[in-house]
């Protein structure tokens, strides 16, 4: 976790798994699948299910539509090959020229329900006073709902959900980042030509590896569907896996986590400033870098140095002095000393208790995506069957380690996560659709996917193409910020600000 020519479209479209055809063949054969011709697991899904309901948003009373249903893939030989859950939420009062918003999460291996009910759709999660408790969350009415401001379609990858294979061992087909991201493409591309949306403003969504995901997806639907995309919001992405995978290994990974692991102990302390933030990020690309890169301090100079790490982020300075400033993992156990708790690499101002305070080492689950966040799935689950009138006997698969495991992240032979990339995606999109535009956001103290990462990424675009288009927003909290509710409202305003302001297409120079 902690990742064109005729000739090029030509090689993209011979090289895909048998589960892409086009969207009209889908859209020819839905009909046969709606009468019962699924086979292997997929006899377990139901019809599609429509219902009807209202939210209220201040003042604002919206009627919307909300589909729980599946997109069908289909070989060439017009064998069903799976199938994409999907759910869609439609304002009734706003017409199809209004925008849609495509969402899904990372992992790779999440479902979408993360997002679904932590962030955009009209039903919440709240996890209670101390926004932890995942045994006694309950669904609630969604205030900052992105209902408000754009349609939306939150897809469940294949096999994440309800999204599966006709055939168990075909679903590796679709574990790797080329094959993911057609996939994704070709379930929009189906959801547009079903829905009569192709006049609407379409934007994507994606959270960590769905931020990586959102800007290979476009490039997919753009090279391969010939659909172009207004925006993306990349939500804690992934960016540079050789930024942010093993960054206590060199100097410029770890002065770019660093400011992540000082906006947490000031989190702690209650003590957060933005000005205080801003001295630790000049320190973590002036003094800690350079020294870093250099021949390790010694006497009084190797004493001053440690000693302002140690401070800037808790951690002990005997052991910022023995890892020699490249601090790694070494927060999760000692970032409060004594404390007999742990820090979550999501959020490292998030303490709990030690399951193994004997130990240096062995440190457990982390307390916030294996702990109280799990409840989104079962959460959601009982949302679609009880409010949406989803009902199947499938499990639903919020999260699956083993998608991540067997991923295929390309680069040749012996690619791998630390060579992932999405910045030639994202100069593409921005040099080729001069109205596309992008917000990235990330919470300060998430070191995951830290938000110095990001900033480095955005600092390093061309201004020509940067220029008003590319926006980054921060705020408090780890990686999935949005489960504080003040900062869910925060992030929801600046979304709804940057859909607002959608630049038209203007002429090249």
């Amino acid at each position: 976790m902690r990742i064109r020519t005729l000739f090029l479209l030509t090689v993209l479209l011979t090289s895909l798994p048998p589960a892409f055809s086009s969207a009209q063949e889908g859209g020819e054969r839905q009909a046969n699948v709606e009468r019962g011709a699924r086979d292997g697991v997929l006899k377990l899904l139901p019809a599609n299910s429509v219902t009807e309901h209202t939210l209220t948003i201040g003042a604002r009373t919206i009627a919307y539509t909300a589909t729980a249903g599946t997109l069908d893939l289909f070989g060439q030989d017009g064998a069903q090959t799976g199938a994409i859950f999907y759910t869609a939420y439609v304002a009734k009062d706003g017409g199809r020229d209004r925008p849609l918003t495509f969402a899904f999460n990372g992992g790779p291996g999440a479902a979408s329900a993360f997002l679904h009910l932590g962030l955009v759709g009209p039903k919440v999660l709240d996890f209670g006073p101390q926004g932890r408790d995942g045994a006694n969350a309950k669904l609630v009415d969604n205030a900052q709902s992105w209902l408000d401001f754009t349609d939306l379609v939150l897809i469940d990858p294949i096999g994440t959900g309800w999204s599966r294979t006709v055939k168990a061992d075909d679903a590796s087909n679709y574990y790797s980042v080329n094959a993911d991201a057609q996939s994704i493409a070709k379930a929009i591309a189906l959801y547009i030509a079903h829905n009569n949306r192709s006049n609407s403003p379409k934007y994507l969504l994606g959270e960590s590896y769905g931020g990586f995901r959102a800007a290979k997806v476009a490039s997919a639907l753009q090279e391969s569907q010939g659909i172009i995309i207004a925006g993306a919001v990349m939500l804690s992405p992934l960016l540079e896996g050789q930024l942010m995978f093993n960054a206590d290994q060199f100097a410029l990974g770890a002065a770019l986590e660093l400011p992540s692991l000082a906006a947490a102990k000031l989190d702690r302390e209650n003590a957060f400033a933005e000005e205080k933030q801003r001295e630790a990020e000049t320190f973590a690309l002036g003094d800690y870098l350079t020294t870093l890169a250099g021949p390790p301090p010694t006497g009084a100079d190797a004493d001053t140095f440690y000693g302002r790490v140690s401070r800037l982020t808790g951690i002990p300075q005997d052991i910022v002095t023995r890892n020699r400033g490249f601090l790694g993992n070494s927060f999760v156990k000692h970032s409060d000393a004594g404390s007999g708790e742990v820090m979550s690499s999501y959020d490292a101002s998030f303490a709990a208790p030690d399951p193994y305070p004997e130990s240096d080492y062995d440190r457990g689950d982390d307390a916030i995506l294996d702990g109280f966040t799990r409840a989104y799935g079962g959460a959601f689950a009982d949302y679609a069957r009880s409010e949406l009138g989803f009902k199947t006997e499938m499990t639903y698969s919020l999260l699956d380690g083993d998608i991540s495991r067997r991923w295929e992240w390309g680069g040749g032979r012996g690619g791998s996560r630390f060579q992932a990339s999405a910045t030639d995606d994202v100069r593409q999109l921005l040099a080729s659709n001069t109205a596309f535009h992008l917000l990235i956001a990330h919470g300060y103290s998430d070191v995951v996917t830290p938000y110095s990462v990001s900033r480095y990424v955005v600092d390093h675009l061309p201004p020509s193409l940067a220029g008003g288009r590319v926006g980054l927003k921060l705020y408090r909290g780890g990686h999935m910020f949005y489960t504080r509710a003040d900062q869910r409202a925060a992030f929801t305003a600046d979304a709804k600000a940057f859909y607002a302001a959608r630049p038209l297409a203007q002429p090249a120079d």
